[in-house]
């Protein structure tokens, strides 16, 4: 029963403990914004790195995800339900799920763990403590324009993985379940209102944020030489996908009990 006892408490120790340095290094960032000759020049970079290199794998996740989705919803449709509620089904399940949060998984890994393996191994080879000896602050170098490019390039991955997410369970609808362009059209329509598109541009914002600042911060407190670069990529794919997944039913929530 100690044994017990004692690893949860250190288990909780460590989560506070983590959260607590989290939360200094998100303020940090903020106060950092204002240094903007510091990020500046990196920012479009970084914004070509974490979302213009990423438009492929969310294209393909989306277009999959639409195609599936299509497939699954005639399957289990019968003669006494009307066809167009295929367009509806793949409408709700595209907009408001698979363009963002299926996308935000994904990218957990390849944005992610790259963030953290870059900024880890600076820090192992003392990169980082360099930069602060020649007077330039390491959170508005590294950080700002990681975060800032996440947060900006997100939604419109989002909005990329939601239109090609669309156009793929409209063919697949019209060419595999024999249903018209009409009749996807309407069920799309008919059933459609502002959340769906609000709400995914909601997630992806905070998605971004959290997949690119989880990375930063991991790679800030990675030691250990290369076997702590690979720990900090790894946890950083974990950690953002279970923060994706919170966010994802948090934000459900909050939506349930407001309207």
């Amino acid at each position: 029963m100690t044994l017990v006892i004692r690893f949860l408490g250190k288990r909780a120790f460590n989560f506070f403990y983590h959260l607590g340095c989290y939360g200094k290094l998100l303020w940090q960032t903020v106060k950092a914004l204002s240094d903007f000759k510091t990020y500046g020049n990196l920012l479009g970079e970084q914004m070509m790195r974490i979302g213009i290199q990423s438009i492929p794998i969310a294209i393909y996740i989306a277009a999959f995800g639409g195609m599936v989705t299509a497939i699954q919803s005639s399957e289990n449709f019968d003669e006494f339900v009307p066809a167009y509620l295929i367009g509806f089904v793949v409408e709700k399940s595209v907009m408001r799920e698979i363009a963002a949060v299926l996308t935000a998984l994904a990218l957990a890994g390849r944005v992610g763990a790259s963030i953290a393996a870059e900024i880890g191994t600076m820090r192992v080879t003392e990169q980082i403590d360099a930069l602060e000896t020649l007077a330039f602050n390491p959170v508005a170098y590294l950080v700002v324009p990681r975060v800032l490019a996440g947060t900006i390039m997100f939604p419109v991955l989002t909005i990329f993985a939601a239109t090609l997410g669309m156009i793929a369970g409209w063919l697949t609808a019209i060419m595999v379940m024999d249903i018209s362009t009409v009749e996807f059209v309407k069920g799309a329509r008919e059933y459609a209102d502002n959340k769906d598109f609000i709400l995914p541009m909601v997630k992806s914002v905070l998605f971004g944020l959290a997949i690119t600042s989880i990375a930063c911060y991991q790679g800030f407190i990675s030691k250990g030489g290369a076997e702590g670069v690979g720990n900090a990529a790894t946890k950083t794919a974990v950690v953002s996908c279970l923060m994706v997944l919170f966010l994802d039913f948090l934000i459900a929530v909050l939506v349930l009990f407001k309207y």
